[in-house]
């Protein structure tokens, strides 16, 4: 991801125009999420506001699993299988599981997720072509919903729980 293009939205080498458009929009948000964090030590990423809160770690875990759900059902078609559920469900359905599984892990460890995932999320979207983006198929609600909506839910997920990571990191800040 390159710093230097962050604010255009446009053509990235590699990718259709469409898909680098989206493309574009995830560097951007990453480059959010990442800055959000910057610095963060483990009792930070672990801190819990209140009783039913999730830490910044768990959301970043969270962030990432989405990512993965994602992949499953745009790349492949499916929902998570066995393995995929096992690694990333506490950080899917965050709350009491989540507190409980997640915490721990220094910032290098919640980047390296996130960046392995985000791979796997380019080196995809680099074999598809602007069309794919128009493939419709239906939420479980039978809503349709094509693979350009899915990824831009994607991002603004992200672009939601980046938001409940700064608040955290403010109150982080103040503890005593």
């Amino acid at each position: 991801m390159s710093e230097d293009n962050l604010f255009l939205i446009g053509d990235i080498r590699g990718f259709t125009p469409q898909i680098g458009r989206v493309v574009s929009m995830m560097n951007y948000v990453r480059s959010t999420t990442v800055s959000a964090v910057e610095g963060l030590g483990v009792d930070d990423l672990d801190y819990l506001h209140d009783p039913q809160s999730n830490s910044i770690g768990a959301l970043l875990s969270h962030i990432a699993a989405a990512e993965v759900g994602y992949q499953a059902a745009t790349f492949h078609g499916r929902d998570l299988n066995e393995e995929e559920k096992h690694a990333w469900g506490a950080a899917l359905e965050l709350g009491e599981r989540a507190r409980r599984e997640i915490g721990g892990r220094d910032l290098d460890y919640y980047l390296s997720r996130l960046e392995e995932v985000r791979a796997r999320t380019l080196a995809e979207l680099g074999r598809r072509n602007d069309e794919w983006l128009d493939d419709r198929t239906a939420f479980r609600t039978g809503q349709e919903v094509n693979n350009y909506f899915k990824w831009f839910h994607v991002f603004g997920h992200e672009i939601n729980h980046r938001g409940q990571i700064r608040w955290l990191r403010r109150r982080a800040a103040k503890r005593p």
